[in-house]
């Protein structure tokens, strides 16, 4: 697996300007034999407008562009919130889910799904990843948590939708448990481990 080098390591760039998601990748990512880098100093590249219907296509379509316009290893993910009572939205729009802050997105959910008249608060996150070099796709993997949207937001862990999301594996909301607690159960945790796993058996 090659990449320009940092030193003795090739490096690996993390696809997101998200400081949630970058904490909790570089956590999930700790041990790799890579430099691990950011977007961070790259505002010269343009985001790719996100057409895919899927979160798999999404990702693909990230971890491509980064890889091809860089010349690096790239790693993109696309995720998001799907709920059974809104029938799987906000899903891909996750991120452009209306309301000009996350608390403002909560009300907004929870709106559309008393006014969808059905009792299910069944939902689930899903995290896609993509790893890419400029000239070939090297892994993809999907992660996915189930859970329910609580009633209100608890918790100031976690970011994004994590405050509504209760965890029945963990036994209480995202935005309860430590970065810990959630690596074990979260969509983007069990995609990340397996990115994580291939990356170390690469490097052997």
């Amino acid at each position: 697996m090659t990449g320009l080098s940092a030193g003795d390591r090739p490096v690996l760039l993390l696809a997101t300007t998200n400081p949630g998601k970058l904490r909790e990748i570089r956590d999930l990512l700790q041990g790799v034999p890579f430099d691990v880098r950011s977007l961070e100093g790259m505002a010269d590249i343009a985001a790719p407008e996100e057409t895919g219907a899927t979160f798999e296509a999404n990702a693909l379509l990230k971890a491509r562009y980064y890889a091809e316009a860089t010349g690096l290893l790239a790693v993109a993910d696309d995720s998001g919130l799907e709920v059974d009572a809104m029938d799987g939205r906000p899903g891909v729009l996750s991120a452009r889910y209306p309301g000009a802050t996350y608390e403002a997105r909560f009300v907004n959910i929870w709106r559309e799904m008393a006014a969808s008249g059905r009792a299910d608060r069944r939902a689930r996150f899903v995290c896609a990843i993509a790893l890419a070099r400029p000239d070939a796709v090297m892994f993809e993997a999907r992660g996915t948590v189930e859970g329910e949207i609580l009633t209100e937001a608890r918790g100031t862990q976690g970011f994004g939708y994590d405050p509504i999301f209760f965890s029945p594996e963990l036994g209480k909301g995202l935005g309860e448990a430590s970065m810990a607690e959630k690596r074990t159960v979260s969509h983007r945790g069990r995609a990340f481990t397996a990115l994580r796993d291939y990356l170390l058996a690469s490097a052997r």
